[in-house]
């Protein structure tokens, strides 16, 4: 699957999706994420993509031409159709199914990062396909959001974690949150693992855990149960 990122600091992408399980799954060519520096794309002498709004107001808009033009370059060497997604605190909410529907569907995304007040708002009538959130607040820029969303995204594709049953059994999969886990030893400090898990009983064991799972979330999260 391949995912472009276009930011303006593309270091806060690099480290995170260059360490651990997808820096492992790049290796094995099951992601090819390219992390662009918007700049690139911007003709003016000092590389300015951004101006200040019309009709006033805080912060600076980024502008459309140095998008327009690197998104434009890079749905041409694609080998196939992108969808231009928009990370944005006003767009629709990153979950479980939406992550999981990228996954499926293995698209070229090309990952648009917002900064200041955001983008000139023709990018996304006209550029835009989907704009994403990952959250109800507001980050200093979008790159920090573009990497959850590829994290999100990723780990759902077969082959990149180690064990297939991890991101079904992972919070959300089935509708719930996940329920406690625990490891050696058995006993600290008084406190002992629940003597089902050490009993063997498999069957008992899985009774045990949906019993879990349904009670964390009716406790946490009411809403997930509707």
């Amino acid at each position: 699957m391949r995912i472009d990122i276009l930011t303006l600091f593309p270091a806060i992408c690099e480290g995170p999706l260059g360490e651990s399980i997808l820096k492992r799954a790049r290796e094995r060519g099951l992601l090819d994420i390219r992390i662009h520096n918007l700049r690139l794309w911007a003709t003016s002498k000092h590389a300015t993509t951004d101006d200040t709004p019309y009709g006033g107001g805080q912060g600076m808009v980024m502008k459309c031409e140095p998008i327009f033009a690197a998104v434009e370059q890079l749905k041409a060497a694609a080998p196939g159709p992108a969808r231009v997604i928009y990370l944005s605190p006003s767009g629709c909410p990153l979950d479980h199914p939406m992550a999981a529907g990228h996954a499926a569907a293995r698209h070229h995304l090309i990952l648009l990062c917002g900064h200041y007040e955001g983008v000139d708002q023709r990018v996304i009538d006209h550029l835009v396909d989907e704009e994403v959130s990952i959250g109800d607040y507001v980050l200093t820029n979008g790159a920090i959001a573009a990497v959850v969303f590829v994290d999100a995204v990723a780990r759902l594709i077969p082959g990149v974690l180690g064990d297939e049953n991890s991101a079904v059994e992972d919070s959300f999969a089935q509708g719930l949150l996940e329920g406690p886990q625990y490891t050696r030893p058995p006993d600290f400090r008084g406190w002992r693992v629940p003597d089902i898990l050490l009993s063997g009983n498999h069957g008992e064991i899985a009774k045990w855990r949906a019993a879990q799972a349904l009670e964390k979330t009716r406790k946490v999260r009411p809403d997930l149960l509707g």
